[in-house]
This record gives C-alpha cells, sequence and structure tokens, in this order.
C-alpha cells in the first residue's frame, strides 16, 4: 500500500481531517448562489495558504470539508483562515447575510483526524451527502 505523503524542509506527513462548520443560529444560508461562491472563495483561499481541500460539500446549513494540510501550520490556522476570508467576502457580496447573522459562521466547529483505512470512507460519506 503506498501512501501520499507529503515534506517540508522538517517534516514529511500524511495529515488529513475532516471540518465541519455552520452559519450563525445554522441558518440554511449556504444555497445557490452562495454555495457556489462559497466553494470558489474556499478552493482559491486553500490554495494561497498551501492547503488542499480533497472533498468539499455545501449543506444549506453546515460545510464538510476534507483537508489535507501541514501539521506545522494546523488544522486549527486553516479553518480560522477558510472561515474568516469567506464570512468577509460573502457578507460584502451577499446584502442579504449581513442582515440575516451577526457574523456568517458560529466560533465552533467539528474536526477529526482521518486514516488511511478511514479515508475512502469518509470520502463517499461527504460525497452522498446531497443524496440524503
Amino acid at each position: 500500500m503506498s501512501r501520499d505523503v507529503e515534506s517540508n524542509r522538517n517534516v514529511t506527513f500524511d495529515c488529513k481531517y475532516h471540518v465541519v462548520f455552520c452559519p450563525k443560529y445554522r441558518r440554511k444560508v449556504l444555497v445557490e448562489p452562495v454555495e457556489s461562491r462559497l466553494k470558489q472563495l474556499l478552493i482559491q483561499k486553500a490554495t494561497e495558504i498551501q492547503t488542499e481541500i480533497v472533498e468539499m460539500e455545501i449543506m444549506p446549513d453546515h460545510v464538510h470539508l476534507l483537508i489535507k494540510c501541514d501539521p506545522q501550520y494546523g488544522i486549527h490556522k486553516v479553518v480560522k483562515q477558510l472561515k474568516g476570508h469567506t464570512s468577509r467576502v460573502l457578507r460584502d457580496e451577499f446584502r442579504q447575510l449581513k442582515s440575516r447573522l451577526p457574523s456568517l459562521w458560529t466560533n465552533s466547529y467539528f474536526v477529526a483526524t482521518v486514516g488511511t483505512v478511514q479515508l475512502d470512507v469518509i470520502k463517499k460519506y461527504i460525497e452522498e451527502q446531497k443524496s440524503r
């Protein structure tokens, strides 16, 4: 079995995280056209901070991401950057988000590490979110 490992100057790693976060009050605001724009912004910001979004699904009231990131940068920084950037841009572009919510995202989020055995299961779970 080969592993998809990466390395920086100090660490060789294979770190993947299942991350879930929600809009404030779990409001169902992540629908078109907000959904499409959110996907673009997440991919853009992830690339900028040298993080990979392996899988993504946007539900009306929550976001599922499978993220691969450098452990020295840290998943907390990644989530903070993704949520902060998307909140600022989406609230500027979609004024209804500003009027309905004091901030776009809740302060909390769910994160779980994903081992290589679980990877396919988690990917399938995220891919099938819309069909539930």
